[in-house]
């Protein structure tokens, strides 16, 4: 989620598009004097194009795209969506079939059949974008498509977790006469399957919807129309909601303004809602840098960061310290460097690093990203270069940069240590240690790790009842923890304010927190 952060092409070329919706298929059903329910975010799409995207993008695909599986208000697993139904046909879980709703078809007429949905996976395949969602698929052996609605997925290997691999917006249905199976779309314009059409679109900026009325699936909709309105940051966002120019605030929202809000329910006309949440923060450390390379310098950082201090300083505890790459709430989540590390101590991190023969103050610069997650970066890392530099052993300078240039630094390898988000393509632990891993994985850095990659996963896979592979996810977490080239700092809170007119916020939300616009709802509307 988040996933989700890759690297796309270049869209500048789109800044401005009002996409063709001449063929009658949207419509709006709110009154003029009603208008469509305008939700603010700070995490705009990079792409359009499936096919590009493992990060925030999602959020806009799930709402205009379609999945064979997807979650229903409430549901913790996935269930079938332009499926009519999904099962795994062999007792060794390698051959997953779904058979399509009957009449299924795009929002431009044409026709959404079984060969539609192979195109679909194979182009994610066969491009192979950098960073994309092509990662997400390693267990795909093929894609067949048998008559009209039947479609097989063949795997490699082993895979219980592929139906909810197929519920991420990644692998959404595209129409094959628009998207080629070769190329990613470039003209700016979405044909999809799902709730609602993309009327216009302005990059960076704005993203109008209206119901798709060629849609058939299990989303009933609340509404007629829904406008998203991208920010750069928290401040803008906020002060938006209380001036009634957005109606809903869903991603980005920073630290002070969610106790602003806090503070004056019931004076306000604002409705903050919490929920428990999965999105994790974590830094990275890159295996080329001279320092960063080095295992006592990470374990060093390891031994002096103070997660409680951050949450509570910078977040204003509506975070959580988090303590492993799984976070609390999903079974396998453990405690591994605390328990290895406990309280920050600047006497243990010099015995690390005398240990290793480094004496001297050692050099790192962290990055982050200035326009991704929210305003409250920059004092985090902030923070972070305050409790490293106080203990004289480190000599830390903080840089950020905007998110397409950011990313595309540190695919190249140029950044010591970076910050990075995750938002879960699915609620599992899996999806919190095997996009991390591997030669090709979510952050562009090379982390082969043979015991999780070739042996825990596989193993964990092979098992249909998640609560049973716990014991293979903690031994991967005890890797984790000795190998320090992921370090977590904290776990999130889900918080959406929106004005007292809206409702179906709580039932809005997925697992993998990706807002279902389709259940908000104006109370005045009744």
């Amino acid at each position: 989620m988040l996933k989700r952060n890759r690297s796309l092409r270049n869209l500048s070329a789109i800044a401005s598009i009002s996409l063709v919706t001449g063929c009658g298929v949207f419509s709006a059903d709110a009154s003029e004097e009603d208008g469509p329910i305008v939700v603010g975010t700070t995490s705009a799409p990079s792409t359009l194009d499936p096919a590009a995207s493992w990060d925030g993008s999602w959020e806009l695909f799930r709402n205009i795209y379609q999945t064979l599986l997807s979650y229903p208000a409430g549901a913790s697993a996935p269930e079938p969506d332009a499926a009519e139904s999904c099962r795994f046909t062999d007792d060794s879980n390698r051959t997953y079939s779904c058979t399509l709703r009957e009449g299924m078809s795009f929002s431009d007429g044409h026709e959404l059949d079984a060969g539609a949905v192979k195109h679909s996976i194979d182009r994610i395949r066969k491009i192979a974008v950098d960073g994309g969602p092509a990662g997400l698929l390693g267990s795909l052996e093929r894609v067949e498509a048998k008559g009209e609605r039947e479609v097989v997925f063949r795997l490699n290997k082993p895979d219980a977790t592929f139906p909810f691999v197929l519920a991420t917006p990644a692998m959404s249905i595209v129409d094959p006469e628009e998207y080629p199976a070769d190329a990613l779309r470039e003209d700016g314009k979405v044909t999809g399957s799902g709730p609602y059409g993309l009327d216009s679109y302005e990059e960076g900026q704005e993203a109008r919807l209206v119901r798709n009325d060629e849609y058939k699936g299990f989303a009933d909709r609340k509404n007629g129309s829904v406008t998203i309105r991208y920010f750069q940051d928290s401040d803008g966002m906020a002060a938006a909601l209380r001036d009634g120019k957005i109606d809903v605030t869903l991603r980005g929202l920073a630290a002070k303004d969610v106790v602003g809000f806090e503070e004056r329910r019931g004076r306000d006309e604002i409705q903050l809602v919490e929920g428990v949440g999965t999105e994790i923060r974590y830094l990275v450390f890159n295996p080329k840098d001279p320092w960063a390379r080095k295992a006592a310098v990470r374990k060093a950082v390891a031994q002096i960061v103070d997660r409680p201090a951050i949450a509570h300083h910078v977040y204003r505890d509506t975070v959580e310290p988090l303590y492993s790459m799984v976070p609390r709430g999903l079974a396998g989540h453990t405690t591994g460097f605390f328990d290895d590390y406990g309280s920050p101590s600047t006497s243990k991190a010099r015995q690390i690093l005398l240990e290793a023969g480094i004496a001297e103050r050692v050099p790192l610069t962290l990055w982050y990203t200035t326009d991704r997650y929210g305003s409250t970066t920059k004092p985090e890392f902030e923070e972070l270069r305050r409790q490293l530099n106080e203990t004289g052993l480190f000599s830390v300078t903080v840089k950020g940069r905007p998110w397409k240039t950011y990313e595309a630094g540190y695919r190249k390898g140029e950044y010591p240590v970076f910050g990075r988000g995750w938002f879960p393509d699915f609620p599992d632990a899996e999806n919190f240690i095997a996009p991390f891993v591997g030669e090709r994985n979510a952050l562009g850095t090379p982390y082969r790790s043979p015991r999780i990659t070739d042996v825990l996963l596989p193993e964990s896979r092979r098992e249909s009842d998640r609560g049973d592979v716990v014991e293979q996810f903690e031994k991967a977490q005890d890797i984790l923890v000795d190998d320090v080239r992921l370090l977590p700092l904290w776990q999130g809170k889900q918080y959406v304010a929106a004005s007292e007119e809206i409702s179906g916020i709580e039932r809005s939300i997925d697992p993998s927190t990706i807002m279902m616009v389709w259940e908000l709802d104006r109370k005045t509307s009744w």
